[in-house]
């Protein structure tokens, strides 16, 4: 019988430490695969007739699921390094993303709107509306974050990492999004329907707005360092150059900037960033074929952010997106010996379930996640996103604390 993770190996038995050096030729000629076949295949869609949008969204999706790996770039799971550790890093990590994501953005709006004080919003940007239904889906998002243990993105990440948890957080998710579509009208006609869009850049101008952002994150910096001061502890110095990109944890900020970076350039070449979209629009097609939707959604599709509109065609930009960061992170988690897949307890199902549930209800009713209303609204100078990210880090703590409180949560 073999020794589980965590059991002492019987005499004569290989070493933990010997059986993954012996796998390290396997582990990293898989994830060479993985790389290869996410290149080759862009090229394929690439080299197809309008396909060169798909191709791309596969490449940025694996830079995407990559940084995210390495970096271990989740929004919750920084955020609890401060609640718990004192540790302020992580959260300058996400500042850092937010900042450079400003600064690109206001490049490419710049150029594509040279004048915002008009009435047109930048095309396919995530700016929705302001209002107290906004605010109740970022608690929510806030609270699944907090009781299945990652955002979205992150799940999404893990997944590719084999974590136990992440399939059941994922098809709560879809299951959120069922019961936010069979919430939304009630909702629209009470409030949002009258909710204002408001767009900075339309009342500060873009050097107005940028230096309005950039302030704001230089202060939620100084309060963080300030909340926590404590020493972080020194990392393991990786071996060498390939070790510190493939094995060795990445810095926060250095996570923070690629973020940054790749949500510029999908939104200057794709389409904002964002992980919901297709999880939603095939979530909606499912309950449209099952007659579980309602015959209309009000005003649904008039709304930027991650649309959740009925697609017919198998491929999609933020499928391949979505399935690309899969692949990536799956390959890093190969590379750096963090594959390790294990069969999920009935308290990990459960929480993934219902933190899945309410991380797709408040990513449905507030028009995308830590990712699409928060990160990309943020750096297109929209309201909502600071306001679904003010909500959602307090439904974070709440819940958190709740739970460790009431012993169900660890």
């Amino acid at each position: 019988m073999t020794a589980g993770l965590g059991e002492a190996a019987g005499p004569g038995a290989a070493s933990p430490i010997a059986s993954r050096a012996s796998s390290g030729p396997l582990r990293i000629g898989l994830a060479v695969l993985i790389g290869l076949a996410i290149v080759l295949a862009a090229q394929r869609l690439a080299s197809e007739p309008g396909g060169t949008r798909l191709g791309l969204s596969l490449v940025l999706g694996a830079l995407f699921g990559f940084v995210l790996q390495r970096s271990r770039f989740c929004f919750f799971c920084l955020w609890r390094d401060v609640l718990d550790h004192r540790d302020p890093r992580g959260m300058l990590g996400i500042l850092a993303a937010l900042a450079t994501g400003l600064v690109g953005y206001a490049v490419v709006l710049g150029a594509w709107m040279p004048d915002p004080s008009g009435t047109r919003l930048p095309p396919d940007a995530h700016v929705g509306p302001v209002g107290p239904v906004l605010a109740l889906a970022g608690l929510a998002f806030g609270a699944g974050m907090a009781i299945s243990g990652s955002c979205i993105s992150a799940h999404l990440y893990r997944l590719g990492e084999g974590s136990p948890t992440a399939p059941f957080a994922l098809l709560g998710t879809g299951l959120g999004f069922a019961l936010g579509f069979a919430t939304w009208n009630p909702l629209y006609l009470a409030s949002v329907s009258d909710a204002p869009v408001l767009w900075l850049p339309r009342h500060l101008g873009y050097a107005g707005s940028l230096a309005a952002g950039l302030l704001a994150l230089a202060g939620l910096a100084w309060l963080a360092w300030r909340l926590a001061p404590a020493a972080p502890a020194a990392r393991e110095v990786p071996a060498s150059p390939l070790g510190a990109v493939f094995v060795a944890r990445w810095p926060a900020w250095l996570g923070g900037l690629a973020v940054g970076a790749i949500a510029t350039a999908a939104y200057l070449r794709v389409g904002p960033l964002g992980v919901t979209a297709e999880i939603g629009a095939r979530t909606r097609q499912a309950a449209a074929q099952l007659g579980l939707l309602p015959a209309r959604l009000e005003g649904l599709d008039t709304f930027r952010g991650c649309a959740t509109a009925v697609r017919e065609a198998l491929l999609t930009p933020n499928g391949l997106f979505v399935g690309g960061l899969v692949l990536a992170a799956l390959a890093a988690a190969l590379a750096a010996d963090q594959f390790r897949p294990a069969r999920p307890t009935g308290a990990q199902v459960l929480r993934g379930l219902t933190g899945g549930v309410l991380l797709g209800w408040g990513a449905m009713t507030g028009l995308g996640c830590s990712v699409g209303t928060l990160l990309s609204g943020i750096i297109a100078g929209a309201v909502s996103g600071w306001v679904f990210g003010l909500a959602m880090f307090v439904g974070a703590t709440a819940t958190l604390l709740a739970g460790r409180r009431l012993r169900l949560l660890p």
